[in-house]
């Protein structure tokens, strides 16, 4: 007997946890994430890990920048995370933990720790990183690749803008730990162009949203204008 979730239970699961509607650009967003966290889950080579938690939060994070009402957000947020049967609180304290540390490691010195398969003095980020360089079958994820390159934004913001700096980084890890540089360049090229245009989408909605307030606003002021009646003299 096939026991495997489908992608339409997956949903299913979320629309019953958040019950409010989603604004449009968003729930594109919002459905893709999910979609993709739905297969890696029932692909039997995936495994959860910190760095692909940090991964699924900063995406989250930053392409639901700006969404209103702001109070709905950590309600879609529990709602993705349980919908793949997940815990929600884990994925956000694994990532704060990894990012609080990436801060605390100057970008040279985190590039070299990764290169070490380590991460500070975390003994279980060192096996984490052991393993995947060790394990032919590590399922590779855009997710997993957006969690490293967040640890190098983290660590200095300024070196992932050097397209120089940020290619070298991430050929040292990326041969390190075994992955694909290829892949990892180009998922993480997809992933800034990405954020770019949904910049761009939210700026053009905002100001969408305001022409249509100072519209309705236009109109109620014309109609609480009433045009006194001629004089009968």
């Amino acid at each position: 007997m096939n026991n495997v979730r489908t992608v339409s239970e997956t949903k299913r699961t979320f629309y019953s946890l958040h019950t409010r509607p989603i604004n449009t650009i968003y729930r594109r967003v919002v459905e893709e994430l999910m979609v993709e966290m739905h297969l890696l889950s029932v692909n039997a080579d995936f495994k959860y890990d910190p760095i692909y938690a940090l991964g699924v939060v900063t995406t989250f994070d930053r392409f639901m920048q700006g969404y209103k009402p702001d109070e709905d957000k950590e309600s879609i947020y529990n709602a993705l995370i349980k919908s793949v049967e997940e815990d929600p609180q884990q994925y956000r304290q694994d990532a704060q933990r990894l990012e609080e540390l990436a801060k605390s490691i100057p970008a040279k010195d985190l590039v070299a720790n990764l290169s070490e398969k380590r991460l500070g003095n975390d003994s279980d980020l060192q096996a984490l990183l052991e393993s995947i360089a060790n394990n032919p079958s590590f399922k590779y994820s855009r997710l997993f690749a957006i969690g490293l390159y967040t640890l190098l934004e983290s660590s200095d913001p300024e070196m992932v803008k050097d397209e120089k700096l940020r290619n070298e980084a991430l050929k040292t890890i990326a041969n390190s730990l075994n992955l694909s540089e290829d892949k990892l360049s180009k998922d993480l090229d997809l992933y800034r162009s990405n954020l770019d245009k949904m910049a761009q989408a939210a700026i053009v909605m905002a100001d969408m949203v305001a022409a249509d307030r100072k519209r309705r606003e236009q109109r109620a002021q014309n109609s609480e204008t009433k045009v006194a009646p001629p004089s009968q003299e």
